[in-house]
């Protein structure tokens, strides 16, 4: 077996990625404090073709180079656009018909394997701050909450790698 080149991966350029269909998700970043986290979850949008990004309350916005260390490029590829009141998007999102979905830990979430998803559905996933989570406001505003299953000793993952996980989760089931 031999690892592929860069060149042989057949992916899209910034023109046919902005062209593409886009998987039904949107991401909320809400009052992410660390630039590489929201480059990472940049980066993560444009492999699954996510269709916009959030930036909510104190979350920095392109362009700034501890984003672009790990966004990679995806800020130019991802349309993104900056609402400082998370809530007011919220709202906003559930009168447009969009499921607002929280990532967080909760009182009667649902797991995560156990969310069911619909294809002909848009859905808005949002990550909080680091340190707090999901403002409660925010949480008590969203249609669900999901939590990711954890097993081991730590209460909680990085919020770069609870987008790469749940992206990647609602992406598979949306692609059955």
């Amino acid at each position: 077996m031999r690892k592929l080149k860069n060149n042989e991966l057949d992916r899209l350029n910034v023109e046919e990625f902005k062209e593409s269909k886009k998987t039904p998700l949107i991401i909320v970043l809400d009052n992410i404090r660390s630039l590489n986290n929201i480059g990472s979850v940049f980066r993560t949008a444009d492999a699954f073709l996510i269709e916009k990004i959030y930036l909510c309350g104190i979350t920095a916005t392109p362009p700034h180079k501890d984003i672009h260390k790990t966004a990679l490029g995806a800020t130019e590829s991802v349309a993104w656009e900056y609402v400082e009141d998370t809530v007011a998007l919220v709202e906003k999102l559930k009168d447009d018909g969009v499921i607002t979905v929280a990532i967080e830990q909760a009182e009667n979430a649902t797991m995560l394997n156990d969310f069911k998803v619909s294809s002909d559905k848009k859905y808005a996933l949002i990550f909080g701050n680091e340190v707090k989570g999901v403002m409660q406001k925010v949480v008590s505003s969203v249609a669900n909450v999901v939590e990711i299953p954890q097993f081991g000793t730590k209460h909680s993952l990085n919020i770069s790698v609870s987008a790469g996980v749940v992206v990647w989760d609602l992406f598979a089931k949306l692609s059955r």
